[in-house]
């Protein structure tokens, strides 16, 4: 008997099995854990067929677009509540350690993402592993499928180390468990951390691979994993510091520009719903790279989690929101006059609570504003925004190419150029930069990444309390072990090859 379905849904950590677990022994033609039936030769297969490889790829597509909680929620409820832009919005023990920095590894939230995100790659290596084996496909499409899932992979190697640092990685599937081989496969269940180096030459790898055979960008369907996105990816990873170089950053950067990106002139397309308030204005802009995009059969419900749902004005209202706009950050935009993007990213309600501000001008985030919204996973202007860094931050400076890029994006929200002052050394253009970075991605799940890839968490994190009188009283001060989210406690029960993030 084979006893790998025993073993389904011990662990999050057991990578290597899809999400499901199936008590048909010896299905024939229906998906189970091992197989989806037998070929026309009456072969086991994983895959019998190309119809079966395209319906698995589109379970990932669907992964971005169902499944919202991992890598845009709760991300974002780490990238914003947990530096400066915002405070954690409930009184919930489950966000509220974001805002103070009281993580522990008891954290429902990062057990939820772990244990998503490691589902997420047993998908993408469940087709990587298998598609040699299905008949009637060409190389050429074999390719195309294995790159989509190698982008997918690497999408998710990249949000768990930089959360996470060392992490395990598989990329093969698990043996089939039997009374007779179960202390040598078992092992493949519980696999060890890799070091945060090596987790990105894997996604170095996975996108180097990728970038030769996916699809092209096509304008019209943002919601691909493209050459486009490899690219984009390839781009932020060579920004952070395992594996930093700056001249790879500003070569994938152009090799985005290439594709045929550009800034939208008018900001709030991006977010904004049409006149009527039935629909987005725009999707597929020719500024968004990837996003997860909704219908009016078919809507998002993270928008019930940050405010009101303007497709449905008193939707899921009554209760205090995640991610309250900070008076820290809403005193720079009006610092910097920048109304055209405070205008996209934070809105005034009146609501029934009182947790932060008075309940009757209430502050919400602002660019997930409806059931309907594209929930954007990369855009141009980060990407622009990453090249002028690579330029600021390169053994040669070249801080003229950086600021002609940061007042592209300026010029678009109404502000003058960068000043003399702001040009005038390395250290001044990067405060210019980063500042330029938190007007521009507030609320897109940047923040907190920009500071740790700087070096800037201690800094930062340790003022604000006293500076930002709106924000909860701080647990404990951030030092270099800050820099990591704790591991999943029931993951280093479970295995003990896992070990914690020093400092938790």
């Amino acid at each position: 008997m084979k006893l790998k379905y025993i073993f389904c849904g011990i662990t999050s950590t057991l990578l290597l099995s899809i999400t499901s677990c199936s008590l048909d022994k010896d299905p024939v033609d229906t998906y189970s854990d091992v197989t989806e039936g037998v070929t026309d030769s009456g072969k086991e297969a994983v895959f019998k067929d190309k119809a079966a490889v395209e319906s698995h790829m589109l379970s990932m597509y669907n992964q971005m677009r169902d499944r919202q909680e991992h890598w845009y929620l709760d991300l974002l409820l780490i990238a914003e509540s947990h530096s400066d832009n915002a405070y954690a919005g409930t009184t919930g023990a489950e966000v509220v350690p974001f805002e103070t920095n009281s993580i522990e590894g008891s954290s429902s939230v990062i057990a939820r993402d772990w244990d998503r995100y490691l589902e997420d790659m047993a998908r993408a290596n469940l087709l990587i592993c298998n598609i040699d084996n299905v008949p009637g496909m060409t190389s050429a499409e074999r390719q195309t499928y294995v790159a989509q899932s190698k982008i997918f992979r690497a999408m998710i190697l990249f949000d768990m180390v930089r959360l996470w640092g060392d992490i395990p990685v598989v990329t093969e599937i698990g043996d089939d468990i039997t009374a007779e081989n179960i202390e040598e496969v078992y092992e493949q269940y519980f696999p060890s951390q890799m070091d945060e180096a090596d987790v990105y030459r894997q996604i170095e790898e996975d996108l180097l691979d990728a970038v030769i055979s996916a699809p092209d960008n096509n304008a019209n369907d943002k919601t691909l994993f493209t050459k486009s996105v490899a690219r984009t990816l390839l781009a932020k990873m060579y920004a952070e510091k395992p594996l930093r170089n700056y001249a790879k950053v500003i070569q994938y950067c152009d090799a985005v520009t290439a594709d045929g990106f550009e800034l939208v002139s008018d900001f709030s397309d991006l977010f904004a719903l049409n006149d009527a308030g039935t629909d987005v204005r725009m999707r597929n802009t020719k500024e968004s790279i990837l996003e997860a995009q909704f219908s009016t059969a078919n809507g998002n419900w993270v928008t019930w989690m940050y405010g009101r749902d303007l497709a449905n004005w008193n939707n899921n209202f009554t209760w205090a929101k995640w991610i309250t706009p900070s008076r820290d950050l809403i005193k720079l935009f009006e610092d910097e006059g920048d109304n055209i993007r405070f205008n996209e990213s934070v809105v005034y309600y009146a609501c029934t609570w009182s947790n932060y501000y008075p309940s009757d001008n209430y502050p919400f985030m602002y660019k997930c504003r409806s059931a309907y919204n594209s929930l954007i996973k990369f855009r141009y202007a980060d990407v622009l925004l990453l090249k002028a860094e690579a330029l600021i931050m390169q053994d040669s400076p070249n801080l003229i190419a950086a600021a002609v890029i940061i007042d592209q994006i300026r010029e678009r929200a109404g502000l003058r150029p960068l000043t003399n002052a702001a040009k005038s050394s390395q250290e001044s253009m990067l405060t210019a930069l980063l500042k330029e970075r938190r007007l521009e991605l507030a609320f897109e799940g940047q923040r907190w990444f920009d500071l740790v890839r700087h070096d800037k968490v201690e800094e930062v994190m340790n003022a604000v309390y006293a500076k930002d009188s709106g924000r909860k009283p701080q647990a404990y001060p951030f030092n270099k072990d800050s820099y990591r989210l704790p591991i999943p406690q029931s993951v280093i029960d479970s295995n003990d090859k896992i070990q914690q993030n020093p400092g938790y």
